[in-house]
């Protein structure tokens, strides 16, 4: 399979994009209470989402590692993240003239990091990472969560199957390319499939 260096890859719907974050549970109980979240989450702090189920294990080590024990499953709105994405900057200077006024003004991150396999290992293709602050946080908790689920035994699973020397492929969440708009494109330098 030949993929792109930089493409957006993620579990989505006509409606909506899954992303991944990662919690201690005095976050993400809550969170899942409410379908959304509320106190403790801060939204003063810039958050993380991540469309790819296997970063999201690479970064929280498959809900192993201090206060990232639970793994959280977010619906976004695509006009949501639509949003977030058109209003972004690479987090490092992208040799465009403009960078350094749009990242000062810029609710939203972009990061580009090497894909993740299932071992942790790197592939030679990246992930996107979308750093949220300020106006995209105030959207991100009450407008475009859709819903929140609790994904830490899928995580435990995969871990658990990877222990044993399984195949962990039919576990995991499928993921294809994420269509986006030409602007998008050439905002984020990124690749888009057909139909976007």
């Amino acid at each position: 399979m030949n993929v792109p260096n930089r493409q957006i890859r993620a579990r989505y719907t006509e409606e909506s994009i899954t992303v991944y974050q990662a919690y201690a549970a005095a976050i993400a109980e809550p969170a899942l209470a409410a379908r959304r979240f509320v106190p403790p989450f801060k939204r003063e702090r810039m958050t993380w989402i991540k469309p790819s189920f296997l970063w999201m294990m690479y970064r929280c080590g498959y809900a192993t590692k201090a206060g990232q024990e639970r793994v959280l499953a977010i619906s976004l709105s695509r006009e949501g993240f639509a949003w977030a994405l058109a209003h972004s900057c690479p987090s490092h200077d992208d040799r465009r003239p403009d960078w350094g006024a749009r990242l000062r003004r810029s609710p939203v991150r972009i990061q580009w990091d090497p894909e993740r396999g299932p071992r942790h290992e790197a592939l030679p293709y990246r992930s996107i990472q979308v750093g949220l602050s300020g106006e995209a946080v105030r959207r991100y908790v009450e407008e475009w969560t859709l819903g929140i689920e609790d994904v830490t035994d899928l995580a435990r699973e995969v871990r658990a199957a990877l222990t044993r020397g399984d195949d962990v492929s039919p576990l995991l969440p499928a993921e294809r390319p994420y269509p986006l708009s030409t602007d998008i494109v050439e905002t984020l330098q990124a690749w888009s499939p057909p139909g976007g």
